[in-house]
């Protein structure tokens, strides 16, 4: 029995349908596809157009939320207050040079957004606040520029703006000097901004009716929008389409993908009237990413066989794969993750046996030199630089137990520097903390890395609750990094644990493989066996155990959910991609063409409708006793539809054999990756972890 908890609310009970779907000769009955309003891209715009019949079930279910965690709300505001506590409400990056200028972000204490900033020249110089983005979201709920791009002369200021969380974003361009805007707004683009070198041409996606990026666009600054040129259209809506440029801004590159496949286009950045050229035509199974320097592209490939990837050359004007040249050769099992280009310098992160690890490589001589770091388990953020000709270059590291560490590192005398700490204003010691990596053996004998984290005064000897986080998929992994929110559970007896499945590159390129397609029940095992070897090894016991995992990684808890129900205490699925073989027969929905490399096309393929059938969370769920479950999604997300939670929430109560707790917490405007205040981001962690603590007798 809970100690706060209001397990006496009423749940909400969802009308049930018979809807009837069937292909390849199966059939299946789902009684709660009623749930998804058949104008659903209307309402990723304006939630004001849900149907009154399923927003009356949204609110029944936040109403019954709201009255299961009343009792909390004490314990929410204490654990605010402690998360607050360790929020650096000042917080600064370390200025970075960009030509004469010094650019940084940095908080002001009680304010939920930051200010771009810069001063010239020098530190002592005035500084100039050049986007308070507090201003830009006063009076919204939800606000989130994705991109704030300097022109390069700058003196402009481009921006990309969603309101609401549904991702679909309004460019505005604005003078620095005054900040009066000069041109757009230009509504319906992807997010992704880049300048061309006359200061005067800016470069977007734009989406469409389904929410996919489909075109490249070129705006003219001072025109009306109407008149802006589609310079690129993608007329397979399986491919995702975005548009960067190479570090030393000579070429504007549109970059065509899907999970499995590349095509680069190029467009010189001095003449972006130019036809954009197609670098390399698309393989299926051939990736590529491109950068330039110098008269040489280079280009991250996993051609010939370099399952996790190289790095070849070849000449700007000469781009055909007869002319690529090996540089960095393919070594089996070291993941070539990340590049970044400077003037004479070739930066790369790697990852070998789940650790990461800088290489910086000497253009000249061939020479290389490895930054690495002697904790069982941390986290390398990859090098970067605002300018092209420099011999500084700033990278980060972290681990569990070691608040981020900022350096920046001078190639020419190979000495770093550290020029930033993150500071937790009320306290923290790292030798107050254990961080260690061990290894579960899988269904099949694959060794899984487990990254494990607890105070020192935390009994191993079974007792103690233990949060497991994954998440396992699109080759994404999970770091072992410093949260300063996650002391909450830790610093009360909890340990902390992220099971490294595959799915992720977590272990390169082939771990990522072994988690995808046919292989995708491998991630599920994986994380099984993470926690049964957590289990033997007594950091925890069975059905003592919070499931995390979000997006995917919510696939992931439905799929152990159903697989393992007794090993869990509570499960966590946040934003969660449940009803997987509905979505990927939906070949209208925002991501599912895309996402058919990832887990097979099901309207296509019957082997792949049956293997998604056997695991999709929401299809297998069936009578028997379930572990409590936390739900918490957003009506405009459009990467995960909310009526995916919502219609497994319904059914889960309708199956569920066991007194536990089924709660699902919809937000009306928050979108994919929740809320866009710091503050209000706490609040949210406030209330998950509050149930967390009462559900484990921990409040």
């Amino acid at each position: 029995m809970t100690k706060l908890l209001n397990t006496r609310a009423k749940a909400p009970v969802a009308t049930t349908g018979t809807r009837q779907l069937t292909r390849h000769g199966r059939t299946r009955t789902d009684a709660f596809a009623w749930l998804r309003d058949p104008n659903w891209q209307e309402v990723l715009k304006d939630p004001s157009k849900l149907d009154a019949a399923i927003k009356a079930h949204l609110d029944a279910e936040n109403a019954y939320t709201d009255a299961v965690a009343a009792p909390t709300k004490a314990l929410q505001q204490k654990l605010f207050d402690e998360m607050k506590g360790r929020l650096d409400e000042d917080e600064a990056s370390p200025p970075m040079q960009d030509g004469d200028w010094l650019y940084y972000k940095r908080f002001e204490q009680g304010k939920q957004y930051p200010l771009f900033c810069r001063r010239y020249k020098s530190l002592t110089a005035t500084e100039e606040v050049f986007f308070d983005v507090n201003k830009a979201a006063e009076g919204k709920s939800f606000y989130k520029a994705a991109s704030v791009i300097v022109s390069p002369d700058h003196t402009l200021l481009a921006i990309a703006e969603d309101t609401n969380g549904g991702e679909i974003f309004t460019m505005r361009i604005l003078r620095i000097s005054d900040g009066k805007q000069i041109s757009g707004p230009v509504t319906g683009c992807g997010g992704d901004l880049v300048w061309a070198n006359d200061n005067a041409t800016v470069f977007y996606t734009v989406v469409d009716d389904n929410h996919r990026p489909y075109a490249v666009m070129r705006h003219t600054v001072g025109t009306d929008p109407k008149a802006d040129v589609e310079v690129y259209r993608e007329v397979d809506s399986g491919m995702f389409l975005g548009v960067d440029k190479t570090a030393d801004e000579a070429f504007i590159v549109l970059n065509v993908h899907d999970h499995a496949t590349s095509e680069m286009h190029t467009i010189p950045a001095d003449n972006p009237h130019a036809a954009p050229v197609c670098f390399a035509p698309r393989e299926e199974g051939v990736e590529y990413a491109i950068d330039h320097a110098g008269s040489q592209f280079f280009i991250r490939t996993n051609v010939d066989g370099a399952v996790d990837f190289k790095v070849c050359v070849c000449p700007t004007h000469a781009t055909d794969r007869a002319n690529w040249q090996d540089l960095v050769a393919y070594k089996p099992g070291v993941m070539i993750d990340n590049l970044h280009l400077v003037k004479g310098y070739l930066l790369r992160t790697e990852v070998e046996d789940a650790l990461p690890r800088l290489v910086i490589h000497d253009l000249s001589s061939g020479t290389e030199e490895v930054v690495s770091f002697s904790e069982e388990a941390y986290s390398i953020g990859a090098a970067h630089s605002l300018m092209f000709d420099t011999t500084v270059v700033r990278f980060s590291y972290t681990s569990p137990s070691t608040p981020t560490q900022v350096f920046d590192y001078d190639l020419s005398t190979r000495r770093r520097k550290l020029v930033k700490e993150q500071r937790i204003p009320s306290g923290h010691n790292p030798t107050d903390y254990v961080v260690r990596r061990i290894y579960a053996t899988s269904e099949d004998g694959t060794k899984v890395p487990v990254t494990v984290f607890y105070h020192k005064d935390t009994p191993i000897d079974g007792t103690a609750p233990l949060w497991l986080y994954g998440y396992g998929a699109y080759g994404i992994s999970i770091p072992s990094s410093f949260s300063p929110r996650r002391l909450v559970l830790v610093n009360r007896g909890f340990v902390f644990a992220i099971a490294h499945v595959r799915g992720g590159t977590d272990k390169g390129y082939r771990w990522y493989l072994d988690g995808k397609m046919e292989n995708k029940t491998n991630t599920f095992h994986d994380y099984i066996a993470a926690a049964d070897c957590l289990i033997a090894e007594k950091f925890t016991s069975a059905g003592n155990i919070y499931a995390e995992g979000r997006s995917a990684g919510g696939m992931l808890m439905g799929a152990v959910t159903n697989l393992r129900p007794e090993l869990w205490k509570l499960v966590h699925l946040g934003v969660p991609f449940v009803d997987v073989l509905n979505t990927m027969c939906d070949d209208t929905l925002p991501l599912t063409p895309p996402e058919w490399p990832e887990w097979g096309n099901p309207i296509t393929d019957t082997a792949a409708y049956d293997r998604i059938a056997g695991y999709c969370p929401y299809t297998n769920l069936a009578p028997k006793a379930y572990p409590h479950t936390l739900i918490t999604s957003s009506l405009t997300d459009y990467r995960v539809t909310y009526w995916e939670p919502a219609k497994y929430a319904a059914k889960m109560r309708s199956v569920n054999t066991a007194d536990t707790l089924t709660i699902m917490k919809m937000e009306m405007a928050t979108g994919h990756g929740g809320a866009s205040g710091r503050f209000d981001a706490l609040w949210e962690d406030a209330f998950e972890y509050a149930i967390v603590l009462d559900l484990f007798g921990k409040a």
